[in-house]
């Protein structure tokens, strides 16, 4: 009996084992050899160095610099060295006695790591590297990547963007050309699995599995460097003359929507932008709007022309005093009218009062229908991310003072961008252009061009020269013409709008600015200069005007343009 209970012991032993070892042989083989797989290899990401952003001419705005991750092996680091070590490298790594403080626990929390490989810091620089590898600490080590740089400094920051770190720690674009193009720029990552011994360490003749990583595709701007740094002089010198808290200038190629300039102040520095506000990082140009006043005159005069309802000889019968209308007063800035004005002299002399009996004369359902088909209240697509577009409020709720007041660019919201777009149509044959940063794309030495794209036809060729006639006649008559250099044709308007605080307008904050296209019978640029908040002179014949003719001055000399009156 106790033979044979022995042996049928040992059989149901057998059998349990015999099943034990099909089950792993047979039915979770493949589950057991990929987790052994998986313990003989680490994975590892690679990423392509981000592409580079170039001025159209092949100059580098933007570019990659080398940059290493620094990584720990703890188990080959002996436990009694890990508080050394810590210490050690964030001497090495930090800036300040604070800054150390924190990465030393960051370390020591990474060192005591119950894990074959933990990354240390990314983006350490080749003095540094050099300085942790002169110390010979075993168990240390450095992967390549590459670090964003930016050789103009803080030019063209506000267009440019900048590169940071996403949740997963992963290089990503924001704001800018960097935001906006940054699948393209970022590449395509490659991954590689390599066979490593029992510490995790690496083993040189064993397998190395994996696909290669792709650099990213190059961007040429349309971006002129000259034009760029003519504009941000002009407009750091504007500053500190007119004492603004912040200035913006934008350069269109009118016929074909290119940017060929784009500046704001104040900016910031896109290789520390940590070190900046963030209310700094969104370009005003395309993310922030303002009530634009009498340059908004341009758009209403050409709209009216367009559709015959005056002609530039056309008599203001309304224009010999202030006029009430829905229990508000409507005044000239000046407080001086001009009985029986023409419409070129309603422009010449910014006139409110003669705006508003255009603005009547037009109609407004003729008036929103242009201001939608001239862009306002829709994004212009530009090739920036963050562009946004104030609403354009509903024809229904708009009141006969409401009509009034557009006419002369108060009580309606636009951003920059969409002001130098709308005025860019009228100094292209009343064609609206798309405008774009962007002039080609490079991606494994083949180049994708950008093309012009058109839109629309907002005002016909006939109209839209009539009023380059009256913005001509308007910088050679008025307020800013001691500004303007002798012998050019110019065309172009003042505004000055008050800015809107608390539900009423303060009359000493403004946004002054200046909108105009040059040469006026071929525009070779379309440019708007805005400076927000000017304490020398709240006007913008006395501070916008001035800078733009001083950087018009410059472009004529730039293209070789000779003057011609």
């Amino acid at each position: 009996m106790r033979i044979s209970f022995l042996r049928n012991i040992l059989i149901l032993f057998l059998v349990i084992i015999s099943f034990r070892l099909f089950y792993w042989q047979v039915i979770a083989s493949e589950k057991l050899q990929a987790k052994a797989e998986n313990q003989h290899f680490q994975s590892l990401t690679l990423q392509g160095e981000r592409g580079k952003i170039l001025f159209r001419d092949g100059s580098i705005l933007a570019s990659s610099k080398p940059a290493f991750l620094l990584y720990a092996l703890p188990k080959v680091i002996k436990t009694q060295d890990h508080s050394n070590i810590a210490t050690i490298l964030a001497r090495i790594l930090s800036t300040n006695s604070v800054e150390e403080l924190e990465i030393k626990k960051k370390l020591l929390e990474s060192l005591k790591a119950d894990l074959y490989w933990v990354p240390l810091q990314r983006g350490i620089d080749i003095e540094k590297r050099r300085k942790i590898d002169r110390l010979n600490i075993k168990g240390l080590g450095f992967d390549s990547l590459s670090n964003r740089f930016y050789p103009e400094g803080s030019s063209s920051a506000h267009l440019l963007g900048f590169v940071g770190q996403d949740a997963k720690g992963e290089d990503i674009g924001y704001f800018g050309i960097e935001g906006f193009y940054n699948g393209e720029l970022k590449g395509i990552v490659g991954r590689i699995r390599q066979e490593i011994d029992a510490l995790g360490l690496p083993i040189v003749i064993g397998r190395l599995l994996g696909t290669t990583p792709r650099n990213g595709k190059d961007i040429v701007l349309n971006i002129d460097e000259s034009i760029q740094f003519i504009v941000e002089q002009a407009l750091r010198r504007g500053i500190e003359k007119y004492g603004a808290a912040g200035a913006e200038a934008i350069v269109m190629e009118p016929k074909t929507g290119s940017v060929l300039a784009m500046a704001s102040f104040p900016n910031y520095d896109p290789e520390n932008f940590s070190e900046f506000p963030k209310d700094f990082y969104k370009n005003p140009i395309v993310a922030n709007s303002y009530e634009p006043g009498s340059t908004f005159k341009v758009l209403v005069m050409a709209a009216a022309l367009n559709e015959n309802a005056v002609k530039p000889d056309t008599k203001c019968e309304v224009c010999s005093g202030p006029i009430s209308l829905g229990g508000f007063t409507i005044r000239t800035w000046n407080n001086k009218y001009y009985s029986e004005s023409s419409m070129t002299d309603v422009v010449i002399h910014s006139d409110n009062t003669g705006m508003v009996f255009v603005g009547k004369k037009l109609g407004l359902d003729k008036l929103y229908s242009y201001l939608e088909n001239f862009g306002i209240g829709k994004l212009t697509n530009v090739d920036l991310q963050d562009e946004s577009a104030p609403d354009l409020r509903p024809k229904s709720q708009w009141r006969e003072i409401d009509l009034a007041t557009a006419s002369f660019g108060q009580g309606i919201a636009l951003t920059p961008i969409q002001m130098v777009v709308a005025v860019s149509s009228l100094a292209n044959e009343g064609n609206l252009m798309e405008p774009h940063l962007v002039k080609e794309i490079i991606s494994d030495g083949k180049k994708f061009e950008v093309k012009p794209k058109f839109i629309r036809e907002v005002v016909s060729k006939e109209a839209a020269k009539d009023i380059t006639e009256m913005l001509v006649k308007a910088v050679d008559s008025g307020e800013a013409k001691w500004a303007k250099p002798k012998g050019f044709k110019i065309a172009g308007k003042t505004g000055t709008a008050q800015i809107p605080i608390a539900g009423h307008y303060d009359s000493n904050k403004t946004i002054a600015s200046f909108v105009g296209f040059a040469p006026a019978d071929n525009p070779k640029f379309v440019m708007l200069v805005l400076y927000n908040q000017p304490t020398s002179s709240i006007f913008g014949s006395e501070t916008a005007a001035p800078t733009f003719f001083e950087i018009a001055k410059q472009l004529f000399t730039y293209y070789k343009i000779a003057p011609t009156e």
